[in-house]
């Protein structure tokens, strides 16, 4: 299993929830705010972790955000 996290951040600041440093995120663009829902949705049931439920950021952007396998967030957005 290949580990996709930067090694060099200590695991004790590693908390994707408090991003201290390092990758915070990536973003996935998916075209609809139907299809943000369902993605969320999907991943939910395949047991991934979902950091925040679909909403409208201060931003103006439709998204949610889950962890992948390896603990990066994965910003889903409309």
């Amino acid at each position: 299993m290949e580990i996709m996290e930067m090694p060099n951040i200590p695991k004790t600041k590693n908390d994707p929830i408090k991003q201290y440093s390092g990758l915070i995120h990536f973003a996935i663009q998916v075209g609809s705010i139907t299809r943000v829902k369902e993605l969320t949705d999907e991943f939910k049931r395949d047991g991934f972790k979902v950091v925040s439920e679909p909403r409208i950021t201060g931003d103006g952007y439709y998204e949610s955000v889950i962890l992948d396998p390896d603990g990066n967030r994965v910003e889903i957005m409309a």
